[in-house]
């Protein structure tokens, strides 16, 4: 912080640059501010001169950022927003309410979460929940945020995580589109519903466990497993199923297994902590809390399906 200081000629010139940049405008900006356009002019050129480089090009039209403008943007935003964030979290403790922000799929927030989400509020009525959420196959680092769920091979170092369950996978599809599929001839085929960002042919890596029919397989792939699953939901064909995603489905009866037969990785799903930031004692409660509902259904699901010794697979 001394040498940010340094820096800068005062902390008044990033406000003022950071409303020029958004409205692109010095007048804009200036009304912003409640100031004059010229004192905008004046501090932004100061700021300008003491830093040596040229952050706007100016014209009658307005102000445009330089590629070196771009840079500081980019990083004052990121700034402003933590700080923002922060205020707003003392503010919310301040009033009793602590804010836990989970990095985790758009598919296990919709699909397995969202059934469940006023359980969760029931048991944690004083945390207000925050997502990023992530489409795709779960990856990145797990950075300012309290928990993410993430999958880690088993032969990978170990991190800071918590077990979930192993990865594991079921071939899944509705009631309507399996006594459908009863019906049909062996030659016609089924329709596999996959993830776009798999590179992975799910019929050729898993064979037998997707097609019970003779007929080649036509495909649907999205790059959104929430919408795989929900495809799944209204008949469309078959997918594999995520057990940590699809659980809810699975006990309710709106998805039911295609075939007895699990996909199991060599992967585990853990719920993991950033290195950069102790973990608060609330987050550790609704980390443990996602855990223990998670075993709880596969408990549920191996007495539904025994077939599959789900439970045996999972842990």
């Amino acid at each position: 912080m001394p040498d940010l200081r340094r820096m800068l000629p005062s902390s008044n010139a990033l406000f003022v640059f950071d409303a020029a940049a958004r409205n692109g405008s010095f007048t804009a900006a200036a009304a912003e501010l409640n100031v004059t356009q010229p004192a905008v002019s004046r501090m932004l050129g100061r700021f300008e001169d003491y830093l040596g480089v040229r952050l706007f090009d100016r014209s009658a039209g307005g102000a445009t950022l330089t590629e070196e403008g771009e840079l500081l943007y980019r990083r004052v935003t990121d700034g402003f927003r933590s700080i923002e964030s922060g205020l707003v979290e003392i503010e919310r403790r301040r009033r009793g309410t602590e804010t836990v922000t989970l990095s985790v799929s758009s598919a296990f927030t919709n699909h397995w979460l969202m059934p469940r989400i006023d359980k969760l509020q029931r048991a944690f009525p004083s945390v207000d929940l925050r997502f990023q959420l992530i489409s795709g196959s779960l990856r990145g680092a797990v950075e300012n945020v309290d928990v993410g769920m993430r999958f880690r091979d088993q032969d990978d170092p170990e991190t800071n995580g918590a077990l979930v369950m192993k990865e594991v996978m079921l071939p899944i599809c509705s009631p309507g589109y399996r006594d459908t599929n009863v019906a049909r001839k062996p030659a016609e085929g089924r329709t596999i519903i996959k993830l776009a960002d798999t590179p992975e042919d799910w019929v050729l890596q898993y064979p037998g466990a997707l097609t019970g029919a003779s007929g080649p397989a036509k495909a649907l792939s999205f790059s959104d497993y929430a919408v795989v699953v929900q495809a799944a939901l209204l008949g469309q064909g078959v997918t594999l199923g995520w057990i940590t995603v699809v659980a809810h489905w699975l006990l309710t009866g709106a998805l039911v297994p295609a075939s007895a037969k699990l996909v199991c990785t060599r992967r585990v799903c853990e719920l993991v902590t950033p290195r950069n930031r102790p973990i608060r004692p609330v987050a550790v409660e609704i980390r443990d809390w996602i855990i223990a509902q998670m075993r709880s259904d596969i408990v549920a699901i191996d007495k539904r399906y025994p077939r599959l010794k789900l439970m045996a697979a999972s842990y």
